[in-house]
């Protein structure tokens, strides 16, 4: 589907120069002598590599549908995990680099988003939390300053996140897999 060059947002997939790319930043430029153009930073889904290009509002550009489907998290496998299509029952086998950095997050029966381009992994989407246990924390200092101070703790897949002072080891809590940050105390 192609749409104008003032229509690219950041999220979307482009097909340009014969590559696949994510738009990560874009940036409307009016300068003072001739047109107008959206400035656009893109990151190559295969390789990671990034271009900057410009394209003017009469200019159009090929995006990319993809097909996502659900599926379900099943076991770690070596280096890679094992998912579970949640309509015919297939298993596919994906690597941790498709999967990328939320792999630390995953949990059996987990059920997450694929995408699809042409029946290649474009990438995986996770749920926007997940809830996790505390390791190990430091203790409550007392006397502490009431303003919102935070301390580091380590979550039970050994990622390092900053929660609030009451929260102590053993606490289950819920987090935020695209920053890693802490949300809340999970009910």
């Amino acid at each position: 589907m192609k749409i104008d060059g003032n229509a690219i947002k950041i999220g979307i997939l482009l097909e340009h120069k014969g590559k696949l790319w994510s738009v990560v930043k874009t940036q409307h430029v009016k300068p003072g002598k001739g047109g107008a153009y959206m400035q656009v930073e893109l990151k190559d889904i295969r390789s990671g590599s990034k271009l900057n290009e410009r394209f003017r509002a009469g200019e159009s550009v090929e995006r990319v549908h993809l097909e996502e489907e659900e599926f379900q998290f099943l076991y770690k496998e070596g280096d890679g995990f094992v998912f579970m299509n949640n309509s015919n029952f297939e298993q596919i086998f994906l690597t941790s680099d498709q999967v990328g950095d939320g792999a630390v997050y995953l949990k059996e029966n987990m059920t997450a988003s694929i995408s699809f381009y042409e029946g290649e992994v474009i990438g995986v989407v996770l749920p926007d939390t997940v809830i996790m246990e505390i390791a190990e924390t430091e203790p409550v200092v007392k006397g502490q300053t009431a303003t919102s101070s935070y301390k580091p703790a380590v979550l039970d897949n050994g990622v390092r996140i900053m929660v609030p002072p009451h929260i102590e080891a053993g606490i289950k809590v819920v987090v935020n897999t695209t920053d890693s940050s802490y949300v809340e105390r999970a009910k």
